[in-house]
C-alpha cells in the first residue's frame, strides 16, 4: 500500500514538472483549456489509483456493541504438572494444549458426550486435583456478589471418562479436591460439608448455618468485597483436616435494596453490610478433623474487633498460619496454630504507622526453613525472606521502587520471581532473583506494561507486554526469555485501527505549586493545531494504591477517549497523590484525609492545562467512576472556578455511607475523625455546585449504595442547585448488561458536548 501511494506521489511530481516547462516556453493562452483538462484527468486518475485509506472516526457502537476494536486476549493459562502443556476451556470442553507448538494434543473432556446425564448441561468452569487424574466440574453457575457464586458439581475420572454428578439439584459454593483426592468440601446453605468420592458419603461439619446470621466456610460481604476471596475454608497437606472460619453476622446491621421484574410490586433483597462504625461479624476460625469428626475451635486470643483476613496451611500438617488483624488496620499477627496441642505462638508481627495491606505473598518453604513475604516497612514494597522464628534473613528486592506482584517461588533452583515499577513509575517489569538476593535477572526489556504467567515449574512463562498506544502481545518464553512462540499479536486489531482515526497518547508531568511532581498522559485531536483553543476533558480514578498513568493498553477506555478526541477534544488523566508504584509515603499521605490531597492535585492540574496555549481554561471537565466518581463530585465542588462540568458515576458520597474494612482502613471511624470526614465529602459541599454535574448509579449495587446518589441530589434540591441525574435499575456497580453500557457512554458523551 505504502510502496504504491510512494510511486503515485512520485509520479505526480514528475507530471507538474513537464507541465511547468511547458508554460514557460509556449504560448500559455491558448493552451489553458488543455492543460486545464490535462489536470482535471490526471487528478481523477491519481485518486483513482490510490488504495482506500479513507480514515473512520471510532464509535460507542464500535466500542460497546459491536466489539469490533477489542483486544484479544489470551484466557487464563491451566498449566499442567509437567509445565509443558496446559488445558483450556473452550466451548465447554476442555482441550489441551502443547505450550511450546501450541498444537492441541487432545480433548480431555468433551461435554457433547455427557450432556443430559444426570442433569449435565454445559460446564462453567474446572478444576483438576492434584495428580490430575480427577477434574472437578462447575455448572450452571450462579452468581452471588462480586466474587462468590454457586453451581452444580461433577467429578469426570479422566482415566474412565465417567461424570459423576456430585450435588444433584443442590448448588455448592468454593468445592475444592482434598490434596489426595479422596474428597471433597464445599459450603451449601452456609454449613460446611465433605464427600467422599469413594463411598460417596456426605458428612456435614456444621448444622448453624443461616442467611444474614451464620456463615460457615464462606465469606461475609464484606470480607469478599474488600478481603478478596470467598472460600473461608482450607485442607491440610495430610488431607485429614479442614480449618475453616464461622462468621457470625447477627449483630451487623442490614441493607436492602429493590429489584424491579415488571411484577406487582418490587422484590427486596437483603444483606448483611456494616458501614462505618457498626458491628463488624464476629469470627472464630475453627478445625475439623475428618477421622474424629469433630469440630474444635482455634484459639489465638480474642478476637473481639478484630480481623482474620486470611488462614494458610504451613507445610507441616498439624500447624496452620491464622491471620489476626485490629479494626484500624495497623497492627498484624501472623499466628502458628498447633492442632494436635492446641496451642498458638506467634510467627509473625507487623506494625505501621498508617495501615497494612493483606496480600498473598506468604510463601512457606517446602524445607520449612522459613517463608517469603512482602512488606512496606522500608518505605517501599519488597519481597523477604524470613526464617520459622520469625526474624528477617534477605531482603531480596533492596531498593526505592515497589513491587507490585509476588508471581512465586521456584524452590528446586531456589529463585523468587515478581513484578516491579523499577525502571520508571508507569512500567512495570519482571525480574527473578535468588533466595539469596543475589543474581537479580531482568526478564522483561521490553517497553510498557508487562505481565508473566509462569508454568508450575517455572521453565516457561506467558510474556504479556503492551504499551497505552499498544495492543498487547503474548509470547512464550523460556527460563533464559528466549521467545518461542508468539500466542496472540493482536495484528488483525492494530490493522483494523489503521481505518480508524487515531491519536496517540502522550506522556507528561509538572510539578504542582507545592512542588509535588505529578504524572499524566494526554491525547490530542489528531489534527492538532497549535493555534487553537482546545477544551479539556479529565479522567481520573485517584484511588488509595492505584493507577492509571501506566505505559499500558487501556482497551474500552482508550477507544473512548480516541472517540472524543475526534469531536476536538484533548483528554487527559493526572495520578495524583495517594496512587500507587512511588512508596509508602506518597500512597499513604491521603490517611485519615482521603479526598484531601486527591482534589488538590486534580485542581492543579487543571490549572496547569488551562495555562498551556492550546487549551481553552474556561472548558475543562472532569470524570471518574467509583472513586473516580468521588473524586469528580469534589472537583466540580471544591474547584468550581476551574471545572465547568463533571460526571460521576456510582460515587461515595460520604464515607459514613461505606463499608467499614476500606473505610475505616484509611479514615478510622467517624467518631474518631470527624474533621476528615465532613471536610471530604461532597454532600457538604453541595451549595458550591456553579458547573453541569451529571450523577449515575445502578439501583442494584450492592458496593457503593445507591443512596449516597440519591442523597446527594437530596442536597443539590435543598440548596437549589441544577443537575442531571440518570439511574439503572437492577444494575449493579458494574452498570452492564443488554443495552446499559451503549446507553451509559451515549449519554456521558451528548453531556460532555453539550456543556463543554
Amino acid at each position: 500500500m505504502k510502496k504504491q501511494l510512494v510511486k503515485n506521489i512520485n509520479m505526480l511530481f514528475t507530471w507538474l514538472s513537464v507541465f511547468a516547462f511547458t508554460q514557460t516556453f509556449k504560448g500559455a493562452q491558448k493552451n489553458l483549456v488543455r492543460n486545464a483538462l490535462s489536470i482535471s484527468v490526471f487528478f481523477l486518475f491519481f485518486i483513482s489509483s490510490q488504495p482506500s485509506y479513507a480514515q473512520k472516526s471510532v464509535t460507542l457502537e464500535d466500542i460497546w456493541t459491536l466489539g469490533s476494536l477489542n483486544a484479544r486476549g489470551v484466557p487464563g493459562f491451566n498449566f499442567m504438572n509437567d509445565g509443558k502443556h496446559y488445558t483450556r476451556n473452550e466451548r465447554g470442553n476442555i482441550e489441551q494444549y502443547d505450550l511450546l507448538t501450541g498444537q492441541k494434543v487432545t480433548t480431555i473432556f468433551d461435554a457433547s458426550v455427557h450432556k443430559g446425564k444426570d442433569g449435565f448441561t454445559a460446564m462453567s468452569s474446572y478444576e483438576f486435583n492434584k495428580d490430575e487424574s480427577q477434574i472437578l466440574i462447575l455448572a450452571n453457575s450462579e452468581s452471588i456478589f462480586r466474587r462468590s457464586s454457586k453451581e452444580n458439581c461433577f467429578v469426570f475420572d479422566v482415566k474412565s471418562k465417567a461424570l459423576k454428578s456430585i450435588s444433584g439439584n443442590k448448588k455448592f459454593s468454593n468445592p475444592s479436591f482434598s490434596p489426595d483426592g479422596s474428597k471433597l468440601a464445599y459450603t451449601y446453605e452456609f454449613n460446611m460439608y465433605v464427600y467422599d468420592l469413594k463411598t460417596s458419603k456426605e458428612t456435614q461439619i456444621t448444622k448453624d448455618g443461616q442467611k444474614n446470621a451464620i456463615l460457615n466456610g464462606l465469606c461475609d460481604w464484606v470480607y469478599e468485597e474488600e478481603f478478596g476471596f470467598t472460600k473461608a475454608f482450607e485442607w491440610n497437606s495430610a488431607s485429614d483436616q479442614i480449618a475453616f472460619i464461622r462468621f457470625d453476622e447477627k449483630e451487623v446491621p442490614m441493607f436492602s435494596m429493590e429489584i424491579y421484574n415488571n411484577d406487582m410490586y418490587p422484590a427486596a433483597e437483603t444483606f448483611k453490610y456494616p458501614k462505618v462504625g457498626e458491628k463488624n461479624s464476629v469470627v472464630t476460625v475453627h478445625l475439623f478433623d475428618l477421622k474424629s469428626k469433630k469440630v474444635t475451635l482455634a484459639d489465638v486470643g480474642s478476637l473481639n474487633d478484630q480481623y482474620v483476613p486470611r488462614i494458610k496451611w504451613t507445610n507441616q500438617s498439624n500447624n496452620v498460619c491464622i491471620y489476626k488483624l485490629n479494626r484500624h488496620q495497623n497492627d498484624l499477627t501472623l499466628y502458628n496454630y498447633d492442632t494436635k496441642s492446641k496451642k498458638a505462638s506467634v510467627l509473625f508481627n507487623e506494625t505501621n504507622k498508617y495501615f497494612i495491606d493483606i496480600h498473598d505473598d506468604l510463601t512457606f518453604l517446602k524445607d520449612n526453613s522459613g517463608f517469603i513475604w512482602t512488606s512496606e516497612k522500608n518505605g517501599f514494597n519488597q519481597v523477604f525472606l524470613y526464617g520459622m522464628d520469625g526474624k528477617e534473613k534477605v531482603v531480596l528486592t533492596p531498593g526505592s521502587f515497589d513491587v507490585i506482584r509476588l508471581y512465586g517461588v521456584d524452590e528446586v533452583n531456589k529463585k523468587a520471581y515478581y513484578l516491579a515499577a523499577e525502571k520508571s513509575q508507569r512500567e512495570h517489569q519482571v525480574f527473578e532473583v535468588g533466595l539469596d538476593g543475589k543474581n537479580k535477572r531482568l526478564m522483561t526489556d521490553s517497553k510498557g506494561m508487562n505481565i508473566a504467567q509462569f508454568s508450575s515449574t517455572f521453565d516457561y512463562f506467558v510474556h504479556n507486554n503492551s504499551t497505552i498506544n499498544t495492543p498487547p502481545t503474548y509470547t512464550v518464553k523460556d527460563r533464559s526469555t528466549k521467545a518461542i512462540r508468539v500466542i496472540e499479536s493482536n495484528t488483525t486489531l492494530s490493522k483494523n485501527l489503521e481505518n480508524y482515526i487515531i491519536s496517540d497518547a502522550e506522556f507528561f508531568d509538572f510539578k504542582t505549586s507545592e512542588a509535588v511532581q505529578l504524572n499524566g498522559y494526554m491525547i490530542k485531536p489528531k489534527h492538532f493545531n497549535t493555534n487553537r483553543k482546545y477544551p479539556v476533558f479529565m479522567f481520573q480514578y485517584s484511588g488509595p494504591n492505584s493507577q492509571q498513568v501506566t505505559d499500558g493498553w487501556k482497551g474500552s477506555n482508550y477507544l473512548w477517549f480516541q472517540h472524543l478526541a475526534e469531536k476536538g477534544y484533548i483528554v487527559v488523566c493526572v495520578d495524583p497523590r495517594g496512587t500507587g508504584a512511588r512508596g509508602e509515603e506518597f500512597r499513604k499521605q491521603t490517611y485519615l484525609k482521603l479526598g484531601h490531597y486527591e482534589t488538590i492535585d486534580q485542581i492543579e492540574s487543571a490549572k496547569y492545562l488551562a495555562s498551556l496555549p492550546y487549551v481553552d481554561g474556561s472548558r475543562i471537565g472532569i470524570y471518574g467512576w467509583s472513586y473516580g466518581g468521588y473524586m469528580s463530585s469534589l472537583c466540580i465542588l471544591k474547584g468550581n472556578d476551574v471545572f465547568k462540568a463533571a460526571i460521576a458515576v456510582a460515587p461515595v458520597i460520604n464515607w459514613k455511607w461505606y463499608d467499614t474494612i476500606y473505610t475505616e482502613r484509611y479514615m478510622r471511624t467517624y467518631n474518631e475523625n470527624m474533621k476528615g470526614y465532613d471536610e471530604n465529602s461532597p454532600i457538604n459541599f453541595a451549595d458550591r455546585l456553579k458547573g453541569k454535574y451529571l450523577l449515575v448509579h445502578g439501583m442494584a449495587d450492592d458496593n457503593v449504595h445507591y443512596q449516597n446518589s440519591v442523597e446527594m441530589s437530596n442536597a443539590l434540591i435543598n440548596a437549589n442547585r441544577q443537575f442531571e441525574m440518570l439511574y439503572y435499575p437492577n444494575k449493579n456497580h458494574g452498570i452492564f448488561g443488554g443495552n446499559a453500557r451503549i446507553h451509559l457512554y451515549t449519554k456521558m458523551t451528548d453531556f460532555i458536548i453539550n456543556n463543554l
